[in-house]
């Protein structure tokens, strides 16, 4: 059997001695035993060193004994009926910690936090977050929704563990660790029936005289963007939020809209999407954003994995526009 060395305590500032966790246990499988000998063998020590933890507990108590020795074992006096459920709400608690601590390496539980621009919630997100659930119930997931500025403001402050953010509007990426997830291409979202529906690859100076229907009054920072990197800019007839209420101005012959490739798979049916022609970069990159030198706990870990492999599958079932 080992010699356990004894453990020395210490005061805290409160001038209260620090007890060893190491004599709590002692104490413990002696009490529930009744015996120093039945203990030690249990804990794999001498005999001896299983004496000189209690010692050395009762010592830094103030010295009063926890139990009598008897002739055959030893029994609680009352200080050490004081101590026991203390000293077992302590070994719990420990306990509890290590099976928590056990959960996160295993992504059994833990969270997610996390944010993500509203196009991405149309299939990116919903697919993500199924298929981790699936593999991992035991994580408690929350999101956000916001433009991706606000976002990365949240991820800053600490709110979020990672926000899905895009490239519209430019925002400054350098202080975040990137994950690429997509590289989306555009469509241009026009009513059934336009003289445009059903064609081929345009180009958008084709609608230069168009009313469009955008989320801002500016093109600025917008997916409309690509308008000026064409040469013109768009006349905004329609500032509308949502991406139903788009849809509906485009339907009711009110305007055309860009609509980027993560959520044409939404589009309703009497609307009609014909693809922008992708001339060199795509219409913008999709990323997931962690900040740099922060650790990502291993629940994130594993959500950033997901995402990675919806993202192919999105990637791949959208046939690119040439």
């Amino acid at each position: 059997m080992a010699d356990m060395p004894i453990q020395h305590g210490s005061s805290s500032d409160d001038g209260l001695p620090e007890l060893s966790t190491v004599w709590l246990r002692v104490f413990l499988e002696v009490s529930r035993h009744g015996s120093f000998t039945v203990a030690a063998r249990v804990l794999g020590w001498t005999q001896s060193a299983v004496s000189r933890q209690i010692s050395s507990l009762e010592a830094a108590l103030g010295g009063a004994p926890l139990f009598d020795r008897l002739p055959r074992g030893v029994r609680l006096t009352e200080a050490g009926r004081v101590l026991v459920p203390r000293a077992e709400a302590v070994a719990e608690s420990l306990h509890e910690a290590v099976r928590e601590l056990t959960a996160l390496r295993e992504v059994a539980g833990g969270r997610v936090r996390f944010g993500a621009f509203a196009t991405a919630d149309a299939a990116l997100v919903p697919h993500a977050l199924a298929a981790f659930r699936d593999r991992h119930p035991g994580v408690l997931v929350s999101r956000e929704e916001g433009l991706t500025p606000r976002l990365l403001e949240r991820l800053t402050s600490g709110h979020l563990d990672l926000a899905i953010v895009s490239t519209t509007g430019q925002a400054p990426l350098d202080a975040y660790e990137l994950h690429h997830l997509l590289d989306e291409s555009l469509y241009v979202a026009v009513p059934a029936g336009h003289p445009l529906a059903g064609q081929g690859p345009i180009q958008l100076v084709q609608l230069a005289d168009a009313d469009w229907i955008s989320g801002s009054a500016r093109p600025e920072g917008t997916l409309l963007d690509a308008a000026l990197r064409q040469g013109f800019r768009p006349r905004i007839a329609h500032v509308v939020a949502e991406w139903t209420a788009k849809e509906g101005y485009v339907a009711a012959g009110l305007g055309v809209a860009l609509v980027p490739s993560l959520a044409a798979g939404a589009v309703r049916s009497d609307v009609e999407l014909v693809p922008v022609l992708d001339e060199g970069a795509p219409a913008r990159a999709v990323y997931a954003a962690t900040v740099r030198g922060r650790a990502v706990s291993v629940a994130g870990a594993a959500f950033l994995g997901v995402l990675v492999e919806e993202a192919g599958r999105i990637t791949s079932s959208v046939a690119p526009v040439a």
